[in-house]
């Protein structure tokens, strides 16, 4: 009797979704607690720790469950389906919360932004308004929403490269 094989891509699904939901918790508490206005970074290292360590646990299961067989090709696709769903999740919750919970936050991040810039003696108000003109770019939600797909494609294929070239083990 064979047993059945596992599909990759059904396989990350709960895996990406538990993924994007750690980012909205992230994104909750720093909007509650005020450090996003103070513009704290710590608490995305959580997310930026969780990614790969739930890349490479996610590509580990499958191969155990998968009778101990892996393959580069499967593990690149977990961890591009993990990237995706969870910036997908992600992104649906950033333009929920862009265009209705609050869309002032980002004018609000702006000017704490603006006020920080200017704390630095070395950086003239010209400067600054060059930064914050650039900032403003990728402060689209849409933008900033593709950009954050992308960049957690790219960040699931690396990851998964480097987890499938680990663990990989074919027939």
């Amino acid at each position: 009797m064979e047993s059945q094989k596992l599909s990759p891509g059904k396989f990350s699904l709960n895996y990406g979704l538990i993924l994007g939901l750690l980012m909205i918790v992230i994104g909750v508490i720093t909007y509650v607690t005020g450090w996003a206005l103070e513009l704290k970074q710590w608490p995305n290292w959580i997310y930026y720790i969780a990614f790969p360590v739930t890349i490479f646990y996610a590509i580990s299961k499958y191969k155990k469950n998968n009778v101990n067989l892996l393959s580069l090709g499967e593990a690149i696709k977990i961890g591009l389906a993990i990237g995706l769903i969870s910036a997908l999740v992600y992104a649906v919750y950033g333009l929920i919360f862009n265009y209705l919970i609050d869309p002032e936050f980002m004018s609000q991040i702006m000017e704490a932004t603006r006020d920080k810039l200017l704390e630095n003696q070395n950086l003239t108000e010209e400067i600054v308004d060059q930064q914050l003109a650039m900032m403003k770019k990728f402060m689209n939600p849409v933008v900033g929403t593709a950009l954050w797909i992308a960049l957690s494609a790219l960040f699931g294929l690396i990851y998964s490269l480097i987890a499938g070239l680990i663990m990989k083990k074919e027939e």
